[in-house]
């Protein structure tokens, strides 16, 4: 219902509307909440979709979806039944004083389509309840019926007509984590068998079936990924005579078509997630780790962006991307090239020596590249948690992910890609990410003033938090001082207009180079497929509902990131379960409005929530004891045994 509202707040194509929708639309027909124009389908301008916030005293705020305007207010009377959380459509009281109003007119649904609940002992009896908050589940289910089942069970549940959809598991399990985190999104591993029927229909590529693509299969290309990767979205080669970068990016669109059984689903689910054991990637992995993946020694078709650059001005003097057919080398991981960097891997062959050989010509590029960027972007360390987990779904380690060499040569080479094909059109969908507000500016200012910062405010925000970053490196606390700028920072998001991304410096920018795992990248292709191949009428199609489009698939990024962030946290909370009463090292990450910290020993990210009856500093580093946890919640707490510490 969400991503219908949506896509009626920007224009619905009657082409778009689904079987399922098309009793809402005409029913919204009838009721004037939409007109019709034409073929499209939009809200009536006295009529607004949106999610109802916190009500207090009988009013509430219009949280309106798919457009950036200002919230209505829902005054005293308009709430009909509505609770907070419900997706409502509201009808504006136009020429009323005082703040924008509403009141609502129907309520469609809730805005959290699934949630999990659980059966909990309450008054002597079992009694089913969210799992986050413990209130009631709203599900109508019998005493016999939940007596039938354990305490600590747990259940998908269908918020919009508040039915059990699937028993998940037990709480006590480790292993129904990875369940509960999927079931709030309706995530799901497996794909239906139409779409596994098309995606192993698919032949082994044929070059000789492809005549008009570019033949590149004589260069060097090589990928470079981590150690564990599966799908390999890119490969690189660099012609040092003609100074030329190739970027070359799997050709997923050749085999997903718009609107067929794989690209609905890769829309629906809009990107792979990773969670520490396994992957669950948006494409069939007949498609994602085999036929689309630039696998090495075998023929690949590949979308490929070639780069001519002036090696005195950093800059692409000629550019021009086209379709062709690569065959890569050789499929290296981050930490080979960088012990080539180091001198400690030499070439087993003639082909990875000519690979070398042009890669440490690249890296001495790559890294200029990167000294000219910073001059106008952000370098900002922030450190990446990886966790590793055991046969039994238990944190056996976790670790800190560092940047090196390697990883940054591959991320200018994208980077650069990126940046080109951003530079082809002027509405499509473009990552944006814009400059943070001047009130979040001033609450970053007074926490680092808090842990002992002077902060300068410069003529521009970029020397200003250039400054805060060559403070905070004098104090040893990069990283901590990086994440808090980051929090401070608009969420980047993807966008059908161009508005700049103020993190990488670059006045445009896009997603192009990841169409295994990222929908935007597969639109992105298409556009530029169409524009080289002057098919108007193919651009507007794939430009059809682009706007509704990127809100949904920034939403879905959200999504997929809260699923990997609260799985770690729900392995934290197990481990910490089995260390009830022992004391750890921490650094405090959080003092307003509650103290938190970051577990820094044997096992370092896990979050804790502290209790401390001593005055504790942003950052410093203390000793705590592990109180209790809440394992249905992903909860750690913990009390401050010593705040004068040192690590």
């Amino acid at each position: 219902m969400k991503s219908l509202l949506i896509r009626l707040t920007h224009g619905l194509s009657e082409l778009d509307v689904t079987p399922q929708e098309s009793s809402t639309v005409n029913d919204f027909l009838t009721k004037k909440f939409i007109t019709k124009k034409g073929s499209l389908y939009k809200f009536n301008s006295k009529y607004r979709a949106g999610t109802l916030g916190l009500i207090q005293k009988g009013t509430a705020y219009l949280n309106l979806i798919g457009e950036l305007s200002r919230d209505l207010f829902i005054g005293e009377g308009d709430l009909m039944e509505a609770k907070e959380g419900d997706l409502v459509i509201g009808q504006r009281l136009l020429g009323k004083r005082g703040v924008p109003s509403a009141k609502i007119v129907e309520i469609v649904g809730r805005a959290e389509s699934y949630s999990v609940a659980y059966i909990i002992e309450k008054e002597a009896k079992k009694t089913l309840v969210d799992l986050k908050t413990d209130f009631p589940s709203g599900v109508e289910i019998t005493q016999d019926a939940l007596d039938a089942y354990e305490l600590g069970d747990l259940f998908k549940i269908d918020n919009q007509d508040g039915t059990i959809m699937e028993h998940l598991g037990n709480i006590k399990d480790p292993k129904v984590d990875e369940l509960i985190v999927l079931a709030q999104f309706n995530k799901h591993d497996a794909f239906e068998q139409e779409v596994l029927d098309i995606a192993t229909s698919f032949q082994e590529v044929d070059a000789t079936k492809y005549p008009k693509r570019k033949d590149l299969r004589n260069l060097s290309f090589c990928t470079i990924d981590p150690v564990t990767a599966k799908d390999y979205d890119d490969a690189i080669y660099y012609d040092d005579k003609n100074t030329t970068l190739y970027v070359a990016i799997a050709d997923v669109s050749e085999y997903v078509k718009p609107f067929g059984a794989i690209d609905n689903e890769a829309i629906y689910r809009s990107f792979s997630i990773y969670l520490p054991h396994r992957s669950i990637p948006m494409l069939p992995r007949q498609l994602s780790e085999t036929l689309c993946s630039l696998q090495p020694h075998v023929d690949r078709l590949a979308y490929v962006f070639e780069m001519k650059l002036n090696l005195d001005s950093l800059e692409v003097v000629e550019s021009k991307v086209y379709e062709a057919m690569i065959h890569s080398d050789r499929r290296f991981n981050y930490e080979e090239i960088d012990a080539y960097f180091e001198g400690k891997l030499k070439a087993k062959n003639t082909q990875e020596g000519e690979i070398f050989a042009w890669i440490k010509k690249l890296r001495i590029i790559t890294d200029k590249l990167k000294t000219k960027r910073l001059k106008v972007g952000y370098d900002f360390r922030s450190k990446e948690l990886e966790m590793h987990i055991d046969k039994d779904s238990n944190i056996s380690s976790t670790t800190y992910a560092e940047e090196t060499p390697s990883h940054a040569l591959i991320e200018d080479c994208m980077l650069l890609a990126n940046k080109q094909a951003a530079a082809q059109y002027t509405r499509g969908i473009f990552r944006i990410h814009e400059p943070p507000s001047q009130n979040k500016l001033q609450i970053l200012y007074q926490e680092l003033a808090g842990i002992g910062m002077f902060v300068e405010i410069k003529k521009t925000t970029k020397e200003t938090i250039s400054a805060i970053q060559a403070q905070a490196k004098e104090m040893h606390l990069e990283a901590e001082v990086d994440t808090l700028i980051i929090r401070s920072q608009m969420q980047a998001r993807y966008a059908p207009l161009n508005s700049g991304h103020f993190g990488l410096g670059f006045e445009a920018y896009t997603h192009f180079t990841s169409p295994i795992r990222r929908y935007s990248d597969l639109i992105v292709h298409r556009l530029l497929k169409a524009i080289n191949a002057g098919d108007t009428e193919e651009g507007s199609y794939v430009l059809r509902n682009i706007e509704s489009l990127s809100i949904a698939i920034s939403e879905k990024e959200r999504e997929a990131s809260t699923i990997e962030i609260e799985f770690q946290a729900r392995k934290f909370t197990r481990w910490a379960n089995e260390h009830i009463g022992e004391q750890f090292m921490a650094r405090v990450s959080g003092t307003d409005p509650d103290l938190k910290a970051d577990l820094n020993d044997e096992i370092k990210g896990a979050r804790l929530i502290l209790s401390s009856t001593d005055s504790v500093v942003l950052f410093s580093d203390v000793l705590v004891n592990i109180d209790k946890v809440d394992i249905p919640k992903a909860k750690i707490y913990a009390s401050v045994v010593d705040n004068n510490v040192s690590i």
